[in-house]
Order: structure tokens, then C-alpha cells, then sequence
């Protein structure tokens, strides 16, 4: 089994076939309360980017390097479940040599310095062809930053993917009003009984998309209801 087969039985055809999926050049956020999965979806996606053989950066604020990369090994091991991989070691380093991780810390963070670094990375010769942000946090980010990073999507054909926390299931909720326009898609993490349920807030000129995804209990991978 080789890159293509993963990328055609990922878990995120099954988010493209219910909601059409994000574009290049596109945001989207993944918004829930601590503790539900938010990570494992922003790494399905970005996984989904290596598996198509691009280049993918995955910026984090609150997690080492070392535990972005467990959560990467942890989704590839559980996509290799059940699949007859008998080059395992040969295709994960395959995959995982088009992924940069940059770690930020929230007390000198800034967009403008994460869109440098990405310009920088480009300079040097690395065409990012998606990027991943886990933990920006709405109280601490201006209008301002967040269109520096849809200016850079939309320059550069990246397909972004980012989460914050957000307690309600609303989608003013899950994002401040005037930042809404900036994202694509608006997805909400929400326990529903035994299940985390995948709630699609916004999806392109449509609201509140009937999806019918989960994420599945045992693997955090992403299932239909």
C-alpha cells in the first residue's frame, strides 16, 4: 500500500463527500472545549496533505514538538490498522519528511512573525502546501492577524487549518462575528452521549451542514454517524 491508497481511504474523504471540503487557498476552524479531539482532527487534515505528497507545516503554541509528532505517529498507526502495509517504517518516514513543525510560544507570539517564518520557509525552497495551527486563542489575535493569515492562504494556494476553544455550539460561538467571513468552514467538537459529534457551523455560503460525522470513540478518527 503506498501514499495514494491512504489518501483514498482517509478519513477526511469522508469530510470532502459530506461537505464538498476546504480548498487551497481557504481557512478553516475547528472549535470545541478542552479535551475533545480538536488536535486529531487538525492532524487528520494535515496528515491528509502529507498523504497527497505536499509540503505541510504545522505550527503549535501549547504542545512540545515531540508530542505533535506522537499525535502524527498515533493517526498514521491507526490509518495502518486493518491495511496490509508491509513498508510501514519506509512509507510513515516517507511521508513525514514534507512536514516542518514550528513551535511559538504564546508569550511572544505573533501572526505577522508565524506569515514571516512561513515567507521564509518558501525563500528557502519549501512550497507549503498546507498549514496547520492549533491553539490560537480569539482574545489575543486581532481582525488584523487574522487577515494576514488569509492574505498569505490566498497568495500562496495554502489550505489552512486552525482550532481555538469555544464552550458554546453556536457559530458566534465559535468565532467573533467580524472574523467570521474569514473562514471557509466552521466545524464544532461536541459530546453527544457516548460520541464526540462533528458539527459542520459553516461550510462556504452554507450554514449549519447536515454532515452526519463523528469521531470515532476508540481512534479520535473521523467516522460517519
Amino acid at each position: 500500500m503506498d501514499k495514494q491508497d491512504f489518501y483514498t481511504k482517509s478519513p477526511v474523504r469522508l469530510f470532502d463527500e459530506a461537505t464538498g471540503g476546504l480548498k487551497a487557498g481557504e481557512i478553516g476552524l475547528v472549535t470545541s472545549k478542552k479535551g475533545l479531539g480538536k488536535t486529531s482532527v487538525l492532524v487528520q487534515f494535515g496528515m491528509d496533505t502529507l498523504l497527497e505528497g505536499k509540503q505541510l507545516v504545522h505550527v503549535t503554541f501549547d504542545l512540545h514538538s515531540s508530542n505533535v509528532i506522537s499525535w502524527y505517529d498515533g493517526i498514521f498507526n491507526e490509518l495502518a490498522k486493518k491495511r496490509n502495509v508491509g513498508n510501514e517504517s519506509e512509507l510513515k518516514d516517507d511521508i513525514v519528511r514534507n512536514r516542518t513543525i514550528l513551535n511559538f510560544s504564546l508569550d511572544n507570539f505573533s501572526v505577522t512573525k508565524v506569515v514571516s517564518t512561513l515567507k521564509a520557509l518558501k525563500a528557502g525552497g519549501i512550497e507549503v502546501a498546507g498549514l496547520v495551527m492549533d491553539g490560537i486563542d480569539f482574545t489575543k489575535v486581532s481582525e488584523d492577524d487574522v487577515k494576514a493569515v488569509a492574505d498569505y492562504a490566498k497568495a500562496e494556494n495554502v489550505k489552512v487549518w486552525t482550532a481555538s476553544t469555544a464552550e458554546g455550539t453556536k457559530l458566534a460561538d465559535s468565532v467573533p462575528a467580524n472574523l467570521e467571513k474569514y473562514f471557509a468552514a466552521v466545524l464544532h467538537l461536541a459530546s453527544d452521549g457516548s460520541a464526540v459529534a462533528v458539527n459542520v457551523l459553516k461550510m462556504h455560503d452554507k450554514k449549519d451542514v447536515a454532515a452526519s460525522l463523528k469521531l470515532d470513540s476508540k481512534t479520535l478518527l473521523l467516522s460517519k454517524n
